[in-house]
């Protein structure tokens, strides 16, 4: 599907880019993910809500994940409430017209009224 370049990692359940799947599920970004989440009390950064995605400010390519000083540098990641993350993204809560994510980040069609 176009326009999926980001991750979003929520409890294990990734939607990542085939390059960077191994990372999303190794140990040391799944420490520091925790422990960002628990330094921003787990709270959205930009509306307060639960956070549940933590963003990658600088966006990871396949040239940059494995430097940690973009792929694991607090200061390049920001936690984020599923809404707020698909505004920065998508402009709104859509990635394309007719398809949205749930609150678990799972892709789903909207049906036309």
């Amino acid at each position: 599907m176009q326009g999926l370049s980001w991750c979003v990692c929520l409890g294990g359940v990734s939607m990542a880019k085939e390059w960077a799947k191994g990372f999303y599920k190794c140990k040391a970004w799944q420490r520091c993910r925790e422990g960002y989440i628990q330094s921003v009390m787990g709270l959205c950064e930009r509306c307060g809500a639960g956070g549940k995605i933590v963003h990658h400010i600088v966006e990871l390519t396949p040239e940059s994940i494995n430097n940690p000083e973009v792929s694991l540098n607090w200061n390049n990641l920001e936690l984020l409430c599923q809404d707020c993350h698909n505004e920065h993204h998508h402009g709104g809560g859509s990635t394309t017209q007719g398809i949205r994510f749930d609150e678990d980040g799972n892709v789903y069609e909207v049906k036309p009224l």
